[in-house]
């Protein structure tokens, strides 16, 4: 083993003898040796630091460390300050972080401008990943408003109306003049209204409600979602205008007893 520091300062001395033959040159470059050896003396330091930290402690999970900055010495390139701070991408990637700063040739750099080394490490898939999990789970959890009902007046326009939604629904023919016309000629617009003297009402089966409907054709044409009572003025009208649309095509073609 050599004597004890007997080789760096031999070392030290041989660098720093090259630095300053070169100032004799008036090269720009003059300090990098220096620099160079400056680094080679820290890299043993650093890596006997990295030697005593211990497996499995904390360091590992500390967040990314903000960007250095770097103030530029006399005799530094891009090159160097990349190569001797590591940073990733070299030189280019330095230039294209400080492009604002050194303007549009990467070679004029001048002693006192603050350099900044490396940018703030991006967030990781995984975050972004649970930040829109979360985003999805504020939504799913947000009560979706259901559409407002449509509101029909409770006279002879809402009923008629009401009916002619329901028909569309299930692609039942009839407009409202053919529904009125049949109304006004068969109950008068009375939805209680009842025939008690014809065929029908002898068979045991008068006939009831707006459009005058018979209890068997009632039943068998029976539109669903509306009310199972033949009194009923929607579920009246439309089971009516269900039968007329089978036996003439739509109601609007009945203009007589049907």
């Amino acid at each position: 083993m050599p004597a004890q520091g007997k080789h760096r300062r031999t070392k030290s001395r041989s660098s720093l003898t090259r630095g300053i033959a070169l100032v004799g040159t008036g090269g720009a470059a003059l300090v990098l040796p220096v620099l160079g050896a400056t680094a080679a003396g820290a890299a043993p330091a650093a890596t006997a630091q990295a030697a005593t930290a211990q497996p499995g402690t904390a360091q590992a999970a500390k967040p990314a460390a903000a960007p250095k900055s770097y103030v530029v010495a006399a005799g530094d390139s891009l090159s160097t300050i990349a190569r001797e701070h590591s940073v990733s991408g070299g030189w280019k990637q330095l230039y294209e972080d400080n492009r604002s700063a050194l303007g549009d040739d990467p070679r004029l750099i001048r002693p006192g401008q603050k350099l900044t080394l490396g940018k703030k490490a991006p967030e990781k898939p995984a975050e972004k990943r649970a930040d829109r999990s979360e985003r999805k789970s504020t939504l799913a959890a947000e009560p979706v408003a259901a559409p407002a009902k449509k509101a029909y007046t409770n006279d002879l326009d809402g009923w008629i109306n009401e009916s002619l939604d329901i028909m569309a629904k299930h692609g039942i023919p009839g407009t409202y003049e053919g529904i009125h016309r049949n109304i006004m000629r068969e109950s008068s617009g009375n939805p209680l209204a009842i025939n008690n003297w014809d065929s029908n009402a002898v068979a045991g089966t008068p006939s009831k409600g707006l459009l005058q409907v018979i209890a068997p054709t009632f039943d068998a044409y029976h539109v669903p979602g509306t009310s199972l009572d033949s009194y009923d003025p929607v579920a009246n009208i439309t089971a009516a205008c269900n039968y007329a649309a089978d036996k003439y095509g739509s109601i609007d073609q009945v203009n007589g007893a049907y």
